[in-house]
């Protein structure tokens, strides 16, 4: 059973807007007081969060579907629809979102640290909201818009200062449980560290973080064993420490070429080669291993390396090492540039700057000339195309924006094919430039003469008054006859 899992593929959707409300206020003796048709609600954002509790990516192994609630849709009497909850999705202190290409969206690290993965849809409009001078009484609403959705992966990248490398069974889960209060599982077998472990060192007034990377193999950088699932967890580490195993069973191995086998590892995989290195050859409490030990310190020393001489089972010379430890890490966290504070950089958009593009493209061997921009395409996908009004609504935005304009500077002629929006999804309909906007299309469309300012009494009484005259005058006429 699968117990630790540092890397998944989430499939995530947020919530869709609700749709705005298209209502007349009516009560007794007052018939028609007006749109009252509220707005639609916000749909739900998908949010990751960082949470120390949380270590493993299990949870979205086993359930990698996630979305977040719709919105609800407005009502009549001015009420706006419910906004969608946000889904607040935990994940541990390291964690780096990538988008299917493998390009990083996200570097999670910090308690609380928040990324809004996929963000919810924004609520249609009622028609109290569209409601104007010229606009009384609009017969229509804005659909809400859909949430956001795809693919992306998240992938543990532990945060450690201090990374323990070496072959498997060499030593390094019983260091780990030596130097800090980490309680790993202990065997002689190959690959028994399956999981990394992390435990918290105190030397001095250094408190720091130590890792115990599962076991490297030749050929790790490549896929071979388990060492290329977790060689991204010494990213992050200030200092590696080879653990070397003195009293190894296999004749054909030594502490020499067990350095330099993982050494040639670490630069395939790529972005160590900056990083101290510490050497711990360990299991000197048996006497074959103390000796092997005095044996290549000198030539691991000649090769520049810091060595020391350790055994976790009788725990000799972990005082020293633990210190030496904490220097180096005290230098690494020394030698880090201080972050300045955040600089918010705000750049105003150039006056003549349209926000969409308009390019001739060739679909299937016909001319396209294809619109792209966020205003056009969030309107069209706002609009309700079963509407007549709604579509006139359209085409006065998209007038106004600029666009018709636009596709005849282009070349666009009478019956060309125009597009809005993206190649899989866009609204296509014939260029009729002599449309000056959808208003004239629609005749006086949203204006309605019973909501016209009242005439004075007078003239009420007057046309009451004629009225009666004319009615008696043909009463007279039909008596006479």
């Amino acid at each position: 059973m699968t117990t630790f899992v540092d890397r998944v593929e989430l499939h995530i959707a947020a919530g869709s807007g609700g749709h705005g409300c298209a209502s007349v206020h009516r009560e007794k003796f007052k018939p028609l007081g007006g749109p009252d048709g509220g707005n639609g609600g916000r749909g739900g954002d998908v949010i990751l969060t960082v949470d120390q509790s949380v270590t493993t990516l299990l949870e979205y192994h086993h359930s990698p579907h996630r979305k977040a609630t719709n919105g609800q849709p407005g009502a009549g009497d001015h009420r706006t629809g419910k906004e969608g909850e946000d889904l607040v999705l935990s994940v541990p202190d390291g964690t780096v979102v990538l988008d299917k290409q493998g390009n990083v969206l996200a570097d999670l690290i910090g308690h609380g640290t928040t990324y809004v993965a996929a963000q919810g849809g924004r609520g249609g409009l009622g028609n109290a909201a569209l409601a104007s001078a010229r606009r009384k009484a609009p017969g229509f609403a804005l659909l809400g818009e859909p949430g956001d959705f795809g693919d992306i992966v998240l992938e543990l990248k532990t945060v450690a200062d201090v990374a323990l490398v070496g072959y498997p069974s060499a030593g390094k889960s019983s260091l780990i449980s030596v130097l800090s209060a980490a309680k790993p599982k202990i065997a002689d077998y190959p690959f028994t560290t399956l999981v990394p472990n992390l435990g918290v060192v105190t030397a001095g007034s250094t408190v720091y973080t130590i890792a115990d990377v599962p076991g490297l193999i030749p050929g790790a950088s490549q896929g071979k064993g388990l060492g290329l699932e977790f060689l991204r967890h010494v990213e992050r580490c200030s200092v590696l420490v080879h653990v070397l195993d003195t009293a190894t069973l296999e004749s054909e191995r030594d502490p020499v070429s067990d350095l330099d086998i993982i050494e040639e590892e670490l630069k395939q995989y790529g972005g160590l080669g900056d990083r101290p290195r510490i050497v711990v050859l360990n299991k000197i409490d048996v006497p074959d291993g103390k000796d092997l030990a005095e044996m290549v310190r000198p030539d691991l020393e000649a090769r520049g390396y810091r060595v020391f001489e350790v055994s976790a089972v009788a725990r000799t010379g972990l005082k020293e090492l633990s210190f030496a430890l904490a220097g180096v890490v005290a230098e690494a966290r020394a030698a880090k540039p201080v972050e300045e504070a955040t600089r918010i950089v705000i750049r105003p958009k150039a006056v003549d700057e349209t926000g969409f593009t308009v390019k001739l493209e060739d679909v299937d061997g016909e001319q396209v000339y294809r619109v792209r921009g966020e205003k056009p395409e969030r309107w069209v996908r706002q609009t309700d195309f079963n509407n007549d009004e709604a579509v006139g609504y359209l085409a006065d935005r998209l007038n106004r924006l600029g666009v018709e304009d636009q596709l005849m500077k282009a070349g666009a002629r009478t019956g060309d094919a125009v597009a809005i929006g993206p190649e899989d999804n866009a609204v296509v309909f014939d260029f009729e430039p002599s449309m000056m906007s959808g208003a004239e299309m629609l005749g006086r469309r949203g204006e309605d003469h019973r909501f016209d300012a009242p005439r004075p009494a007078a003239q009420r009484r007057s046309d009451k008054q004629a009225a009666r005259d004319e009615a008696q005058a043909e009463f007279d006429d039909f008596e006479a006859f």
